[in-house]
């Protein structure tokens, strides 16, 4: 077990629910449809990573090595720039701030996201440890 990696999901998990509800109930009084669309999107992909984290950080256990432990920061990676760079991305267009060259930052946290998924496919297929 990798406990950074599982205190690390459940507070990023804390973070997504305390940031969906907000944007269930705050922010959808003050954004437009669109910008909600987008901070919605960033919080599920972050809902879907924090599970995938904490599959790692459980799954290290039985599959030791540095392709699991690249797959959990890679999924920390992931939320950080996909996520944080839309949270980013909806606040700035709400304050009318030109900051449009945080689209570029997401797809590099998409990376993250595919190269972890992978690191964690390619780690269970070694020598089991149990």
């Amino acid at each position: 077990m990798h406990k950074g990696f599982i205190a690390t999901a459940a507070l990023l998990g804390a973070i997504a629910v305390g940031l969906g509800a907000f944007a269930a109930h705050g922010l959808k009084k003050i954004f437009n449809a669109e910008l909600l669309q987008v901070f919605e999107t960033a919080v599920r992909y972050q809902f879907y990573h924090v599970f995938a984290l904490l599959a790692a950080g459980i799954l290290h256990a039985s599959f030791p090595g540095k392709k699991m432990q690249w797959a959990g920061k890679l999924f920390i990676a992931g939320i950080l720039l996909f996520s944080g760079s839309l949270y980013l991305l909806c606040f700035c267009k709400y304050n009318h701030l030109n900051m449009n060259w945080l689209v570029a930052v997401t797809p590099f946290g998409g990376l993250c996201f595919i190269v972890g998924w992978l690191l964690l496919l390619f780690s269970t297929m070694g020598k089991r440890n149990y």
